[in-house]
């Protein structure tokens, strides 16, 4: 099997695009880039797109997760709730960036994804003091900035717990991120939000099940059924 880096493309949303791979904020490894949509919220009789989202994983993801879901339809792993709970919860290193579409106030963007945490956290009794101020911290990083369309977002999920925030005004990636918050459960709710059960991207739960789903063909398994097409 090649690497998983060699055998990704870009991807395009809203014309937003997602290099198919990138080196993140606080990382040294080179992440591939596992899938990406939009956000959007229907408002009356229309649809309203607010971000772009693409989510980029270590190598080593497609190994872990084959090992359970090779040989699974891009329709199976889509509806497959432990399918995503374990790429959040997974071994390795993730990386999320969110551009926006739409301008939105640091305030806006934050008091949303705090409140998906927080609930997403008290219904499996993982929300306590310590999760309290690390989602209290999580709305101070954001609390001086705004972001007009094209700035992003950036979160580096480290598998020790650590989530690295930090922003761009344009399509580039620094090094270095603008704060760290030490909450394994936060940084895993941050990304669950996004990708979870009642993630707020459908259409990049697709678009990963869809490429990890062709990626993890190329690994050898005793499951001989190849259903990705």
């Amino acid at each position: 099997m090649g690497s998983s880096r060699e055998k990704v493309t870009a991807l395009v949303v809203d014309n937003v695009v997602f290099g198919p791979t990138v080196k993140a904020p606080g990382s040294t490894n080179t992440l591939f880039l596992g899938g990406a949509g939009v956000r959007g919220l229907q408002i009356q009789d229309k649809y309203i797109k607010f971000t772009a989202i693409g989510v980029y994983l270590e190598e080593h993801a497609v190994k872990s997760l084959a090992v359970k879901y090779n040989g699974r339809t891009p329709e199976d792993l889509t509806d497959s709730v432990t399918f995503f709970t374990d790429i959040v919860t997974g071994e390795f290193e993730k990386f999320t960036r969110i551009t926006m579409i739409l301008p939105l106030s640091g305030a806006q963007y934050s008091e949303k994804v705090a409140e998906n945490c927080m609930a997403y956290l008290k219904s499996k009794d993982k929300y306590s003091e310590s999760e309290a101020k690390a989602l209290e911290q999580f709305l101070q990083v954001f609390k001086e900035h705004s972001f007009s369309p094209g700035a992003s977002v950036l979160f580096t999920h480290s598998p020790s717990g650590a989530l690295t925030i930090a922003f761009s005004e344009d399509g580039s990636v620094p090094e270095v991120g603008n704060a760290v918050i030490e909450n394994k459960a936060v940084a895993e709710a941050v990304l669950e939000s996004i990708i979870g059960e009642n993630g707020v991207s459908p259409e990049a739960k697709r678009s990963l099940a869809v490429r990890l789903c062709e990626l993890m063909r190329g690994v050898k398994s005793k499951n001989k059924k190849h259903l990705c097409a």
